[in-house]
């Protein structure tokens, strides 16, 4: 041994100036973009979900489906459908907000205002 390193644990060189460590591929956030595809298979993969009964689940797909194509009223309305069923009363409002902004003058509005008011008034 010499100094404080055991033999063969002396740094060489080359190695004391190590690059930083690959980021770990689940801690980077992810990327989206608009991929109507995408948002489709999120939305079919939801839809199997909610009729499951996972509605915790199918939240999370029908929001990958927001991320995907953001300008598609639909993954909000069933965003918000699945958020009520998990008694997420602030995500249920949201949604149908970002719903109602998309596509105002849908045959599915009405309703969705209705909801929307019980939720805002805190009448679950």
């Amino acid at each position: 041994m010499t100094g404080a390193f055991a033999a063969g644990q002396e740094p060489k060189p080359a190695q004391q100036q190590q690059a930083p460590p690959e980021e770990d591929e689940q801690e980077k956030p992810k990327e989206y973009s608009f991929n109507p595809l995408q948002a489709e298979r999120e939305m079919n993969v939801g839809n199997f979900y909610f009729h499951k009964g996972d509605f915790k689940a199918a939240a999370m797909r029908f929001r990958e489906a927001t991320q995907w194509n953001p300008a598609a009223p639909e993954p909000y309305l069933r965003l918000a459908e699945a958020q009520e069923k998990n008694r997420s009363w602030k995500e249920a409002r949201d949604a149908y907000e970002k719903f109602l902004a998309l596509a105002p003058d849908d045959k599915r509005a009405p309703e969705a205002r209705k909801k929307l008011e019980k939720l805002s008034k805190g009448k679950h």
